[in-house]
C-alpha cells in the first residue's frame, strides 16, 4: 500500500497541486475499492485505487458528463495512466443517513430528502441527454433480465438458504411474469442502481451523489424506491407517500408530459420490492455466506421493512406461488430467528467491559463465578509509538482513525464480537447475571480502550444490555510529552 500512496502523491503533484502534507487511507467499504483522503495545507482530497479499470473509467466518464450537466456529482482532477488511480473532488464525510441519525426525522432532514429527490430527477433525466450508455459496466439497460437477475439472486442467496418447500417452476413462471410487468414502463432514464442515504452526501446544507458507476438506462421508479425503501432510514408510511408525490412533481416539470401517476405508482411498488429483494440476496450473501457481522443484524431490519411492503402495498399483478413464499419468509417465527435476543428492565445480566494495560495485570473478577474474556491487542500497530498520538487515547477521533485506517483492528474487532455474541446471548436466555470482557495492551491507552469503547457501544446497540465500561489505567495515561 505504500506504493499506492507514493503514486497518489506524484499524480496529485503532475496534476499541478504541491506535494501533499499527508495521505491517509480510509475504512474500506464493500467494494474491492480503496479510497485515501490526500491532505494539502487546508484542503483535502479523494484518491481511489482501483485494480478493476472498467468499473474507473466509467465512473470517470458518467462524472464527467454530469459535471459538464452541471449535475451534484464530485469533479475529477487527475487520473493516472493505467487508470488505476484517480482523484476527486472531496465532499466531505456527512451522509444523508448521518445526517438522519444526528437529527432525527424531522424537518431538516425531510428537507434534504427533497433536495435529494430534485437533484435526482435532474441527473435522471437531465442526466440522460447525450450519455453513451456504451460505458455502462455490465447490461446497458435495467431491462428484464436484470430484474430476473435481481430475482434469482433473493432466491439462490437467501431462500434458498432458508430451506422452505416451494414450487421451482411456478417461482420461476412468477419471476418471468413480474419481470415482464416492470420492463413495460414509458418512461426510462439513467438509473443509479444504488441511490441510497449512504451515497449522498450533504456539504454546507446541499446534496451531493457519489458511488454511480453501476449506473444504467432505466425505469424512473427504481431509484425513488431505493432511497425511500432503506430499511436503516426507517422512513414512516407518511414520509414514504408524500416524498413520492414530490419526486413525482419534479419530474412532471422535467418530462415533456405528465406522467399517468396510477400506473407509476404500481410500477414503483413492484421495482420497491424488486429493490427488497436485492438488499435481502445481498444480505444473505455478506452475511449467511461470509458472516459478515454488520450483514447478519442488518437482515431483521430488512425483513420487517419487507413484510411491512407485503401487507400495505399492491403490484398490479398477481404471482401466487411467489406470493405464498414470501409471506412465508416474513412471518414472525422466521423473523426471530434473525433477531438477536435482547435485554428488557428484568434482565439481571451486566457485562463489565474493561481495559488494562499488562504491565499492571489484568482486571481480576471478583463474581461469584469468574471467568470470562480476555484479548490481547499488542498485535495491532501501537499509535502510541508516533508523537502525534502519544497524549491521546482510543477515545480520541485521531486515534481512532489511525486505528480504523492503518491497522487490521476492524477485522479483529470483528471476530471478538462473533466470539462473545455466541456468549451474551446464551447468557441472556439462561438469565446469567456477570460477564467481564478485558482487552489490554502495553500501556491501556489506545488499542486496549478503542477496543473496549467499541465493544461497549456494539453491545448496548444490539442486545440493550447493561454495560459497565471501565479504562483501568486512565490514571497512568500520558497527558504530555517529557521537554527534549
Amino acid at each position: 500500500m505504500e506504493a499506492v500512496i507514493d503514486a497518489i502523491g506524484e499524480l496529485f503533484v503532475s496534476a499541478g497541486h504541491p506535494r501533499p502534507d499527508r495521505i491517509e487511507k480510509l475504512p474500506q467499504s464493500g467494494s474491492d475499492r480503496v479510497y485515501f483522503r490526500i491532505y494539502s495545507g487546508k484542503d483535502t482530497f479523494i484518491a481511489t485505487y482501483n485494480l478493476n479499470r472498467r468499473e474507473t473509467q466509467t465512473f470517470i466518464y458518467f462524472s464527467r458528463h454530469f459535471v459538464q450537466a452541471c449535475l451534484p456529482v464530485p469533479k475529477i482532477l487527475a487520473v493516472n495512466a493505467d487508470d488505476t488511480i484517480y482523484i476527486q473532488q472531496d465532499l466531505g464525510t456527512d451522509s444523508l443517513l448521518n445526517k438522519l441519525e444526528e437529527h432525527g426525522h424531522g424537518d431538516y432532514v425531510y428537507g434534504l430528502f427533497q433536495q435529494s429527490l430534485a437533484e435526482l430527477a435532474r441527473v435522471q433525466i437531465l442526466g440522460d441527454q447525450g450519455l453513451n450508455y456504451e460505458w455502462c459496466l455490465t447490461a446497458k439497460e435495467f431491462g428484464k433480465q436484470a430484474i430476473m437477475s435481481d430475482l434469482l439472486y433473493f432466491k439462490y442467496y437467501f431462500l434458498d438458504t432458508l430451506q422452505l418447500p416451494y414450487d421451482k417452476q411456478a417461482m420461476l413462471d412468477d419471476f418471468d411474469a413480474l419481470s415482464t410487468y416492470l420492463t413495460r414502463t414509458e418512461n426510462k432514464y439513467f438509473m443509479f442502481r444504488d441511490f441510497q442515504s449512504r451515497n449522498i452526501i450533504v456539504k454546507d446544507d446541499k446534496v451531493n451523489f457519489i458511488d454511480y458507476q453501476g449506473g444504467m438506462k432505466g425505469a424512473l421508479q427504481y431509484d425513488v424506491a431505493s432511497l425511500l425503501w432503506q430499511a436503516k432510514a426507517e422512513l414512516s408510511e407518511q414520509w414514504k407517500d408524500s416524498l413520492l408525490e414530490y419526486y413525482m412533481d419534479e419530474i412532471d416539470k422535467l418530462l415533456h408530459k405528465p406522467v399517468d401517476r396510477i400506473t407509476f405508482v404500481s410500477q414503483y411498488n413492484g421495482y420497491v420490492l424488486i429493490r427488497l429483494l436485492q438488499v435481502m440476496g445481498a444480505y444473505g450473501f455478506r452475511g449467511l455466506f461470509e458472516r459478515k457481522a454488520h450483514f447478519l443484524a442488518s437482515i431483521p431490519l430488512a425483513l420487517r421493512n419487507l413484510q411491512f411492503f407485503i401487507d400495505h402495498k399492491r403490484i398490479g399483478i398477481v404471482t401466487p406461488e411467489f406470493d405464498r413464499v414470501l409471506r412465508l419468509v416474513v412471518a414472525e417465527d422466521m423473523i426471530k430467528r434473525f433477531e438477536p435476543v435482547q435485554a428488557d428492565e428484568n434482565t439481571p445480566l451486566l457485562i463489565e467491559v474493561n481495559s488494562f494495560s499488562y504491565k499492571k495485570g489484568i482486571p481480576a473478577d471478583p463474581s461469584e463465578n469468574g471467568g470470562g474474556f480476555v484479548f490481547d491487542m499488542r498485535g495491532i500497530l501501537n499509535p502510541g509509538r508516533f508523537d502525534e498520538y502519544k497524549t491521546q487515547t482510543g477515545k480520541d477521533k485521531p486515534v481512532q482513525d489511525f486505528l480504523e485506517q492503518r491497522t487490521k483492528m476492524n477485522e479483529f474487532l470483528n471476530s471478538v464480537w462473533d466470539l462473545i455474541d455466541i456468549t451474551v446471548e446464551q447468557y441472556l436466555k439462561r438469565g446469567f447475571s456477570h460477564l467481564m470482557i478485558n482487552f489490554g495492551c502495553t500501556g491501556g491507552q489506545h488499542r486496549s480502550v478503542y477496543a473496549a469503547e467499541q465493544t461497549a457501544r456494539h453491545l448496548r446497540n444490539k442486545y440493550k444490555v447493561k454495560v459497565k465500561l471501565e479504562h483501568t489505567n486512565s490514571a497512568n495515561w500520558v497527558k504530555e510529552l517529557p521537554a527534549s
